[in-house]
């Protein structure tokens, strides 16, 4: 039987949690800029309802959108 913190639903997928909402923000606008150019929606809404700028935060929200943290050690060589 798992715990309180151990429970996992299937069905959602795995994504890194957001940490603040500078990095919220900054997610969701480069997704809106994807959603303005044409790339459909990864969630289930209605594009004709909304604006690409709601979508892009609720994917982030839900976790739809992926992305990873750069770390000092992630530069390229050309930097060094």
């Amino acid at each position: 039987m798992a715990t309180k913190n151990e429970v996992v639903t299937e069905s959602e997928p795995q994504s890194q949690e957001i940490d603040s909402k500078y990095r919220l923000i900054i997610l969701a606008a480069k997704r809106s800029k994807q959603l303005q150019r044409g790339a459909r929606p990864r969630i289930d809404i209605d594009a004709v309802k909304h604006k690409p700028t709601r979508i892009a935060l609720e994917e982030v929200i839900r976790g739809a959108v992926p992305f990873h943290l750069k770390t000092d050690g992630d530069e390229s060589e050309e930097d060094a």
